[in-house]
Parts: C-alpha cells; sequence; structure tokens
C-alpha cells in the first residue's frame, strides 16, 4: 500500500447526514463542550417565525416536490395565531413533517442538535449506548466500547424498561435520552429485561470520546471495525487502521450494527479501494443527478478485501458496501442490509434547533436503489442465539475461513 494518502480529499462543501435508524447516543449535556459556531443558528425568532422558517425550508430543499401528494401550501397558514409558545412550535413542525411520511425528516430541538453535533465532533458525555425505538420498545442496539454502558454490563438487545423508576414504554427516543441526561458523575438507575430477566442498573454518567474504529491482526488477516460514519475523526482513524494492517494478506471490515453517518466519510472509505468510476450517484428534487466520482488516492490496496454486514448496516454502511460489491471489490458476509437509501442535510435553523431534512436519494455505482430493500451479502449467515449468548461470533469465524482460501487462491 502506497502511504501517502490525501487526507480529507473528499469533504464536500455542505453537511449531510445519512442516519439510517432514528437513534440517539444517551448522553448528557456538557456545557464545556463548545460546538462549531457555523453549525449553530442562534437568530432569535417568535414561535410562530420559527415555524413559517421550517415550512419555508421544507418547501425549498425537501427531495419531492409533490410533498408526499399533497398541497403543501396548506401548512403555511394552518396554524396562524395558535403557536404562541416553542413547544407549539415543535407541535405544529413535528405534526407537519409527519405529513410527508419520511422517518428521517425530523426536527431537532436545541438540546437535540447539540447532541447530534456533539456525535459529529466525537466527544460526548452519557452512558455510551445506541437505542432505537422496536415496536415501541426501547433497545439498545450497539454498547460503546470504554464507557460506562459497557463496564456496567449492558448489552445489544437489553430492552431498556425504565429510567429512575419512570416506565419508557410509548415514549419517544428523544424523551428517553432526556431521562438520561444529567451532569458528568452523577448517577442513572436503568432497569433492563434482558431475555426473560429483569435487571437494575445504577450507572454513572462520564464524559468519553467516540472512537469509531479499530483494528486487530489474526495472523495474515486484518480486521477493522468501523462501528459508526458519524465522527468526523473517522477517515483520520480509518487510515491508521489501514497503516496497522498493512502487512496483512487479507482484510476484514466489519460493518455489522453500523447505522450510517456522515456521506462524505463513507465515500472517503470507499474510496481508498475503489480508483475509478462512480462510488454514488445522489437523486434529488425534480430530477437533479449528481455522480460523486473516485479520485486518486495515492492508495494501492489490491489485497482480498471481506465486508461483514447485518440488518442494522445501514445508511452511509449501505454505500460503502454497495460499491465495494458493484465493484466486485469484496465479497459481502452476512445478512441483508437495513436499507436505507436517503440522504440528509443538517440544516440549522433559529434558536439554536435544528431540521434533518431528505433532500436526495442514492443509488449504488450500478444504478441500483437499495432503499427499503437492503443489499444482499454474497455469503448469508445468521448468528445463532446460542453463539450470541456463547458470545461466539460465528460470522467473524466464518470471514476468516473464506478469507483463507481467498488469500490461499491468489498464491
Amino acid at each position: 500500500m502506497r502511504k501517502r494518502i490525501k487526507a480529507g480529499i473528499l469533504f464536500i462543501g455542505m453537511v449531510i447526514t445519512l442516519f439510517a435508524i432514528n437513534s440517539f447516543y444517551l448522553n448528557s449535556h456538557n456545557p464545556m463542550l463548545d460546538v462549531d459556531k457555523q453549525s449553530v443558528n442562534k437568530t432569535h425568532v417568535s414561535p410562530q417565525k420559527l415555524f413559517d422558517y421550517t415550512w419555508q425550508t421544507v418547501k425549498n430543499e425537501y427531495y419531492d416536490s409533490n410533498f408526499n401528494d399533497q398541497y403543501w401550501v396548506r401548512w403555511k397558514n394552518h396554524y396562524k395565531g395558535k403557536i404562541k409558545t416553542l413547544d407549539d412550535a415543535k407541535v405544529a413542525i413535528d405534526t407537519m413533517l409527519v405529513s410527508l411520511d419520511d422517518p428521517y425528516s425530523r426536527f431537532l430541538t436545541k438540546e437535540e442538535f447539540s447532541e447530534q453535533n456533539k456525535s459529529i465532533i466525537s466527544k460526548i458525555s452519557g452512558i455510551g449506548v445506541n437505542i432505537i425505538n422496536e415496536s415501541g420498545k426501547i433497545k439498545i442496539i450497539s454498547v460503546i466500547e470504554n464507557t460506562p454502558a459497557q463496564f456496567a454490563d449492558l448489552k445489544a438487545n437489553d430492552i431498556i424498561m425504565a429510567i429512575d423508576d419512570k416506565k419508557v414504554s410509548g415514549m419517544s427516543l428523544a424523551e428517553v435520552a432526556n431521562l438520561v441526561k444529567g451532569p458528568v458523575n452523577t448517577f442513572v438507575n436503568i432497569d433492563i429485561l434482558r431475555g426473560r430477566e429483569y435487571i437494575k442498573k445504577k450507572i454513572i454518567r462520564k464524559e468519553f470520546s467516540i472512537k469509531t474504529v479499530k483494528s486487530s491482526i489474526d495472523k495474515n488477516i486484518g480486521y477493522i471495525q468501523i462501528t459508526s460514519f458519524i465522527s468526523n475523526s473517522t477517515p483520520t482513524e480509518f487510515l491508521e487502521a489501514l497503516e496497522n494492517t498493512e502487512k496483512t494478506k487479507g482484510l476484514i471490515i466489519d460493518l455489522r450494527g453500523n447505522t450510517g453517518g456522515l456521506l462524505q466519510n463513507a465515500i472517503f472509505v470507499a474510496n481508498m479501494f475503489i480508483q475509478k468510476g462512480k462510488i454514488v450517484s445522489i437523486v434529488g428534487r425534480n430530477g437533479y443527478h449528481y455522480d460523486i466520482m473516485a479520485q486518486d488516492t495515492n492508495v494501492d490496496i489490491d489485497k482480498p478485501i471481506i465486508l461483514l454486514i447485518d440488518g442494522a448496516s445501514a445508511s452511509a454502511s449501505e454505500i460503502f458496501s454497495g460499491a465495494m460489491k458493484d465493484y466486485h471489490r469484496a465479497k459481502l458476509i452476512g445478512t441483508k442490509t437495513y436499507g436505507k437509501g436517503m440522504v440528509q442535510k443538517i440544516i440549522p435553523m433559529p434558536d439554536e434547533t435544528g431540521l434533518n431534512l431528505t433532500i436526495a436519494k442514492y443509488l449504488t455505482p450500478d444504478g441500483t436503489d437499495i432503499n427499503k430493500t437492503g443489499i444482499k451479502p454474497d455469503i448469508e449467515y445468521h448468528l445463532k442465539r446460542s453463539d450470541i449468548l456463547a458470545k461466539k461470533d460465528t460470522q467473524l469465524e466464518l470471514a476468516k475461513n473464506v478469507m483463507s482460501k481467498m488469500i490461499t487462491s491468489e498464491k
């Protein structure tokens, strides 16, 4: 591998995010953290003006100019004279956005927008889990390494039942996150359901940095896990992982549980392996079409690659996986990916609020729309529950066996 890598060559002008499942880190607000001033709109407006501003933004930028087959202008005066408080504005905005039937376009309160920004800059405080709302149940889908949640032995697939004795059934993810928030070095009590076992945990809140990439070597096989594409530090971390595994004969990249992140991060990582042609196509409003092309990175990685994927591999993970599959650059092992092919733009709104708005969809290099269908692996293999309980990663074992054969066949 030629080492002189042009870090940062693929970062595009506007910030675009590809959040997959509506997930939150359970973090507490860190008043010492100085969020990038350019990413926050501190203009103060009335609650009515905040609604009007949101309506206009959606009208101008939403990817579907038919607005889910409705007359969008009807919302302009729907709440005129009725919005008196910020809570009124949020309810009205949420109701308006729901009419789009788009789970990825969502209004963010000041607190939620701040938490999202912290995730992007990789330094947050809290307990360190990623959660989803699955049929009304708050489920942990991943636990961040070296965080209070890991030290307290919280696990993926645990169901959160109560927080400080408040039952969370029926709550939104934002409401659950708010219950967990609190000052650093204070405790939160969380009741979880693990299988049929009801467990109580007392967990301290701490500040920690999110590391999204880790690597290791097993004989002549390199292993790189990308837990998320959300962090601005992901490209640098990935370059370090490539350096760490440089002398191996084959590489396994683990995207299981990676629910997405920033578009530019997925493009950056894909460009390490794809030197020519389209990496992804962006299809926007009224037929707008833009191909993002590979650029010369001065990197030559010619070893065999395997990608591990599952049903939680989504969005930015699928951009990377789709490009690698279309170019036959990697063999995909695991289960079908989530199927989230829509692109959101992070838009700072007045009063330090924000809007994640769907502005386009993306296609893989060969023109495939994976939204709601996902990407099928080349080798489908499901983890058995008994293996999960025994902490046996049989998917990774299979990948190593397949990789050993790929290395042998290349000799």
